[in-house]
């Protein structure tokens, strides 16, 4: 049944406008030393988003790809159930807004969008209270169904390491990266000015693509807070890896899901914190203990 759904929002995916802005712009400065120089820094535009015409979000963003971030948005927030429901997103920069329109509405507008959770997230995310309140109902496959082993890991952050080179961030810096993994495989890449924004594209491109999460690694630059594990989770991601660090609530979260999260991950460094029946372990050797040698 799953797959014949699945069948039927890909026959049925949206219009979308493909309106990607350039993504730096050059700027002089002055350095510690006196000198004038010319540097690139991101563009950052407000993404005022409508939907059926009525008003729901603003949102901050490089511009990379407008359409699929406000399509994973919708999907993130839990304000439309599949991609068969969305008719079109067109995004006009000349007015800074994105023109959602779905197929049939949105089952209670007012109700889903009424609270407003602000989170960590970069650029003042916000999850509504909705989509916080179906966390229970999330469903991740199990361990035996999705697993990562340590030179898969190891593989993918060299893989990150090496597209970081030719990244925004190297050449501009402020801005974050996501990315969808399948073993050591690079699906998709995307950076903006906040992870929320980059994870969100992330979900609109795997929408689009007709692409499952249950066999799915997603790497981010950024913490890994409540927000992100919630999103991720909705996407059906069992597991994520993080260049940063986890907070308190996204360790619990991913706790109750059975979620694993590494952070502080990069060469073929990290730290595991959940999920450890997912991970298969081929452990370093450890590096010699260092003798301390005692004057008589």
């Amino acid at each position: 049944m799953a797959a014949v759904q699945a069948l039927s929002d890909i026959l049925l995916l949206p219009r979308l406008t493909n309106t990607g802005a350039a993504l730096t712009r050059e700027v002089e400065v002055l350095d510690e030393y006196g000198q004038r120089r010319v540097i690139h820094i991101p563009n950052e535009r407000a993404l005022t988003v409508f939907v059926d015409r009525r008003e729901l979000v603003t949102l901050m963003t490089l511009g990379a790809a407008p359409e699929l971030l406000v399509l994973g948005y919708l999907r993130n927030q839990r304000l439309v159930g599949s991609v068969a429901e969305v008719d079109s997103v067109t995004v006009d920069w000349e007015v800074n807004a994105a023109a959602v329109k779905t197929r049939a509405g949105v089952q209670d507008f007012e109700r889903k969008t009424a609270r407003r959770i602000v989170t960590t997230g970069c650029g003042q995310g916000t999850v509504f209270g909705d989509a916080m309140a179906q966390f229970d109902e999330l469903r991740l496959p199990s361990a035996a169904q999705a697993r990562i082993r340590q030179s898969t890991l190891s593989a993918m952050l060299e893989r990150m390491r090496q597209i970081q080179l030719e990244s925004i961030h190297r050449k501009a810096g402020s801005v974050h990266g996501c990315a969808l993994f399948r073993g050591s495989e690079l699906l998709y890449f995307i950076e903006d000015v906040g992870r929320h924004n980059a994870i969100d594209s992330i979900a609109g491109w795997m929408w689009m693509n007709g692409v499952d999460g249950a066999d799915k690694c997603f790497y981010t630059t950024g913490r890994l807070t409540s927000e992100m594990v919630m999103k991720a989770a909705q996407m059906g991601v069992p597991i994520v890896v993080s260049r940063n660090g986890v907070t308190q609530m996204g360790h619990e979260l991913a706790t109750r899901l059975g979620m694993t999260l590494f952070g502080r991950a990069a060469n073929r460094h990290f730290l595991c914190y959940t999920g450890f029946e997912r991970f298969d372990a081929e452990p370093e050797p450890a590096p010699p203990v260092a003798r301390v040698v005692r004057s008589s």
